[in-house]
């Protein structure tokens, strides 16, 4: 594994993954190689509208080109388990414009 991207630490951690495209993944950060594709386990993907709540989609095991991760951060499980998705509305991500 690489060692210099500092995701050694989130092993077995639930994550919160934005992509390029916009889209917003978690689940459990099982293992990433030196392109930092990421293996993520028990995934779903968060999907924000301005007219319904957050709809979650199941992943289950699923891989991340690393070319394609926006942004890697580590999910506070206590503090997600106690918002009420279902009633949250957000506009969604726009994607990454290069």
């Amino acid at each position: 594994m690489a060692s210099d991207t500092g995701l050694e630490s989130l092993i077995d951690q639930t994550i919160s993954v934005i992509t390029n495209d916009g889209r917003n993944i978690v689940g459990v950060l099982r293992g990433f190689d030196q392109a930092t594709n990421l293996i993520l386990d028990e995934s779903h993907e968060r999907v924000y509208s301005t007219k319904a709540g957050v709809e979650q989609l199941v992943l289950g095991l699923y891989i991340i080109r690393g070319d394609n991760i926006g942004v890697v951060g580590e999910l506070d499980e206590e503090l997600d388990s106690n918002l009420n998705l279902s009633s949250l509305c957000a506009h969604p991500l726009k994607p990454v414009v290069h």
